[in-house]
């Protein structure tokens, strides 16, 4: 026992000293192994495709949500009572202005239709025009009641200058004088009378000739078109329905351009002015919707604290749909020239955003601070404009590391 003791006091000291002495040596290795590698050699040389740093004009934008609406709504009806005979549009129907969509019995309009006709050629013919014709001009003094009046008058002045004579030779008494003196002053009466039946039946006349155009207006609103192009959104009557003049047939709204209504914050609302430019996603798209600012309130809500802007959006395809839910940006103002890079460039690491820059075929490791993303660019501090700079840098490439460019 006492020998294996002094055995292990004696080998641990040799143990000790042995690696006393080989520790220099392998930090000279180590030291000459990095000597012969060099600064920046970096491993292989690594193919990788390669952007570059812009100098950029931004736009500043104001976002708020919104809601698309019809530019024109319409429930659409007849002006006359009637009984819906037929209909040739439904739920959906792409309409034009114009379009006949939907038609009421005729046979009762007709009737009324010529019942007008035949008032009118009494009152032409009353009045001695022919029975048919489209001039109403008479004169007054042609018609039958005035010429026979007129003769009865010119009669009874005869009379009376002739009484009158006879009665200052004295050969007719003063009695006679005053019988003939009314007789004229009757037959000056009917005169004006005859005046005024006339003036009335020429009145009838017009009063024909009106009842003749509102009978064939009622005739021709029997037939229903639509005020102007859209699509039908609900439809509102049956075939064979009794319909009162204004009862409700179809509900009828404009696709292009639709009105998308929305309420900016009082701090971002400033800036938005009638014109601008008005950028429009909404749901389930991924495509952007061109519009522009038409309309503005002139008063901020007191309760919200905001402002009405309403938006005209272009949706000439119809690919919008009036009641959905969509998201605007406004464009405002212009800013600053900004130093922007490709999204794609941006490596993210621990929280830190860095870049690789091409400098003499190597890659050279840049520490940035991203902004504002417009697009496929992002605004970057940190780096100069008109730099090489990597594109979808992979994931294990070092500083110094040699590069080729793809082509």
């Amino acid at each position: 026992m006492r020998a294996f003791v002094d055995r292990k006091v004696f080998v641990l000291p040799v143990i000790l000293l042995f690696a006393l002495v080989l520790q220099p040596a392998c930090r000279k290795s180590d030291s000459q192994a990095s000597a012969n590698r060099g600064p920046g050699a970096g491993g292989p040389p690594r193919a990788v495709g390669v952007g570059r740093t812009e100098r950029r004009q931004l736009t500043q934008t104001v976002v708020a949500p919104g809601t698309l609406a019809a530019d024109q709504q319409a429930t659409v009806s007849f002006k006359v009572a009637g009984r819906l005979e037929r209909i040739d549009i439904d739920l959906g129907s792409i309409v034009r202005k114009g379009q006949a969509v939907a038609f009421l019995e005729t046979t009762e309009f007709r009737v009324r239709l010529q019942q007008a006709e035949a008032a009118l050629q009494q009152a032409r013919v009353r009045l001695g025009l022919p029975a048919i014709g489209d001039d109403d001009q008479v004169s007054i003094e042609n018609t039958a009641p005035v010429r026979q009046a007129v003769a009865v008058l010119d009669e009874a002045r005869q009379n009376r200058e002739r009484t009158r004579q006879l009665v200052k030779q004295g050969i007719q008494s003063t009695a006679e004088l005053d019988r003939v003196e009314s007789a004229f002053k009757v037959a000056d009466s009917r005169y004006q009378d005859a005046l005024e039946e006339s003036r009335n039946r020429q009145a009838l006349l017009l009063q024909r000739r009106s009842e003749l155009a509102i009978a064939r207006q009622q005739l021709v609103e029997t037939t229903l078109a639509v005020p102007f192009d859209g699509a039908i959104r609900e439809r509102r009557a049956s075939v064979g329905e009794y319909l009162t003049a204004g009862s409700p047939v179809v509900t009828l709204v404009r696709l292009h351009p639709l009105r998308l209504r929305v309420e900016v914050p009082e701090r971002d609302a400033r800036g938005i002015r009638a014109g601008q430019s008005v950028s429009v996603t909404v749901e389930g798209d991924t495509a952007a919707y061109a519009g522009r600012i038409a309309r503005i309130s002139p008063a901020f809500q007191e309760q919200s604290r905001t402002l009405i802007v309403e938006a005209e959006v272009d949706n000439q395809q119809g690919r919008l749909r009036p009641g959905s839910f969509a998201r605007a940006e406004i464009q405002t103002a212009s800013t600053d020239d900004v130093i922007m890079a490709p999204v794609s460039s941006i490596v993210t690491f621990a929280g830190i955003q860095k870049v690789f820059l091409v400098k003499d075929g190597k890659a050279q490791e840049r520490n940035v601070v991203t902004g504002r993303t417009e697009g496929d660019w992002i605004v970057v501090e940190g780096v100069d404009p008109d730099l090489k700079i990597v594109l979808n840098p992979p994931g294990n490439l070092s500083n110094g590391q040699p590069l080729t460019i793809n082509q």
